[in-house]
């Protein structure tokens, strides 16, 4: 690898990245670049800059994308109402493309010849970097070291990086895996590993538990403009303070734990705990919205295109022409879906609490159960009698048959 002379690496900080710094100067004798992508992490950013150039880095760039994060992808999977296997708010998955995009904007700006990441070779987030760098720029190598490292387990990484003095926020004592960002923090590994053991309440560092949360209900009203949350309580946010302020609610009220065992793309199951406070919020307020706005093929339609756009974030095929095209049905269903949702938050969960749209197809006069003057119920017998024909027609088939 004597052609490889300057590499951007993707690095948090953490445990993996922190190690493949020295290891990467070690085995190319190369100049290594770290970039650090804000996504909402907060304070974990604060000594970022300064251990990456202890670890051997020869220039930092912080990246703050998180305006980006939320308004370009998170609100694209929000108006899919895209979960994966039913549970996953994909909030490590869309991550990656936004930070893999930026990774590709510094390496072409720096000159590099390759992009590092630290996924795992076990991992989803290893293929997610990996297809983003070869959407944009199909030139660049990239180097994984969890493939070609003797580092075989997270302890083995912790050693390496106490033999090489770099101070790591994991220990053997809390060895979990977590991702952060604005929208969810994930926990993996460790006493998670076994699906029989359930979550220990110190695993959670943003949400309380439901046991945790006020006696008292806390009741929230989103307003969503074509699809897109744009005001709490009336008042009127930004992407980012919007989420901000719903993370918080969210987390108050023992909002948004998920706890899932997932079918990774590599082939095996692993299991996650997931905090999504604000995004629990969201995505049950825009469902209820969407339940007043669409009409019924329309929406049945959307259900099946949001199992297979969890799918395509999922697997990393972010930049895929197929998740664009699906993109643009999404957009064209939410041209109606405005309006206010009001919701009531109250020890873990969310209960509905009135939901209003000027586009709203719900008519009090076709569906009351008092006298009307619009709806003759005489005309739904010819309607039974031709949508039933089909059954019918097959009945006396059968008959005749066994005669």
């Amino acid at each position: 690898m004597s052609d490889i002379k300057k590499v951007v690496l993707a690095y948090s900080g953490g445990l993996d990245t922190s190690v493949i710094i020295p290891w990467l100067k070690e085995n190319y004798n190369c100049e290594v670049i770290a970039m650090c992508a804000d996504v909402g992490q907060g304070e974990e950013l604060e000594p970022v800059h300064d251990k990456a150039l202890k670890s051997g880095a020869s220039k930092v760039y912080i990246q703050d994308l998180t305006k980006e994060f939320v308004e370009e992808y998170v609100w694209s999977v929000v108006k899919a109402g895209a979960t994966y296997e039913g549970k996953y708010l994909l909030g490590t998955s869309f991550a990656r493309p936004v930070i893999a995009k930026a990774l590709v904007e510094i390496a072409e700006k720096e000159g590099a010849d390759a992009i590092a990441h630290g996924a795992t070779g076990k991992g989803n987030d290893q293929v997610r970097f990996e297809l983003t760098i070869k959407a944009l720029a199909p030139h660049l190598k990239i180097i994984a070291p969890w493939r070609l490292w003797d580092i075989k387990s997270r302890e083995d990484a912790i050693d390496y990086a106490e033999k090489h003095n770099i101070p790591v926020p994991v220990t053997k004592k809390r060895p979990y895996s977590m991702d952060r960002n604005i929208w969810h923090l994930s926990h993996e590994g460790a006493d998670l590993e076994d699906p029989w053991n359930a979550p220990k309440d110190d695993v959670y560092m943003v949400t309380k538990t439901p046991e945790q949360a006020p006696d008292k209900a806390t009741y929230v009203e989103v307003e969503f403009d074509k699809g897109i949350p744009v005001a709490v309580d009336g008042k009127k946010l930004n992407a980012v303070a919007l989420l901000e302020k719903l993370n918080e609610l969210g987390a108050a009220n023992g909002i948004g734990i998920v706890d899932i065992v997932e079918n990774r793309l590599v082939g095996m199951k692993s299991r996650g705990v997931y905090e999504n406070p604000g995004g629990a919020i969201i995505y049950f307020a825009h469902r209820e919205l969407e339940y007043l706005t669409l009409d019924r093929a329309t929406m049945h339609f959307k259900e099946q295109i949001a199992v297979r756009y969890a799918e395509l974030v999922y697997d990393g095929m972010w930049f895929s022409p197929l998740r664009e095209a699906l993109d643009a049905f999404v957009n064209t269903t939410q041209e109606t879906v405005s309006g206010i949702v009001r919701l009531k938050l109250y020890k873990g969960n969310i209960i509905s609490a009135g939901t209003k749209s000027p586009y709203s197809l719900y008519h009090e006069g076709f569906v009351t159960f008092g006298r009307d003057e619009v709806y003759n119920q005489e005309d739904a017998e010819g309607f039974i009698n031709l949508f039933g024909l089909p059954l019918k027609i097959r009945a006396l088939m059968q008959q005749g048959v066994k005669k």
